[in-house]
């Protein structure tokens, strides 16, 4: 045999044909195939949420407007914590009103003093105006104008979830509230 012949059949000696390999592997245990689907996109107006119901434990289908209320509602519910958290933080820290040898000081302590419990008068009128809205989210009356009965906007809920009124009726009551003002 020439050499060239003898090194090419050396050469195929030495590799093997795919179906021998697979035939001398041992047999490996079967794992289940996962195929990677990609993700289909829905319309956002045909997605429904489901929600649990606490009482009957059935799960009921939720239209987009409404899967946006109950997330108004938790974020609703969210910032009425941080808001109580905050009135006891400030109850407990609250400057006691001292007497400072200086006039200057004295005032600029009462004027801090005063602003602090202004703010904190405003928050607590924003948990009762949190609390309503809840009440209105459980009772299926929210987002319903209290002037005309409109649905209010989405966007507007959002932005403001304690909102009674559409953006018309509101934009109305404050310009009757600067007609009586000036």
């Amino acid at each position: 045999m020439p050499k060239k012949q003898k090194i090419a059949s050396t050469k195929m000696k030495k590799t093997i044909s795919p179906k021998k390999k697979a035939m001398t592997k041992k047999p490996m245990t079967k794992k289940p195939i996962t195929k990677k689907t990609p993700a289909k996109k829905t319309p956002t107006k045909k997605v429904v949420a489901s929600v649990k119901k606490p009482k009957t434990g059935k799960t009921v289908k939720l239209a987009p407007r409404d899967r946006k209320i109950q997330e108004i509602k938790k974020y609703l519910i969210g910032q009425k914590k941080i808001l109580l958290l905050g009135a006891l933080e400030a109850r407990n820290e609250l400057p006691e009103q001292t007497v400072f040898p200086d006039l200057g000081d004295q005032a600029s302590a009462e004027i801090d003093r005063n602003f602090m419990l202004k703010i904190k008068g405003r928050e607590r009128k924003l948990i009762k105006k949190i609390e309503e809205a809840v009440e209105r989210i459980d009772e299926g009356i929210f987002g319903i104008c209290d002037k005309c009965g409109e649905e209010i906007d989405i966007r507007r809920l959002e932005a403001r979830p304690v909102t009674t009124m559409c953006i018309e009726c509101k934009t109305v009551q404050e310009e009757e509230e600067k007609l009586r003002e000036g």
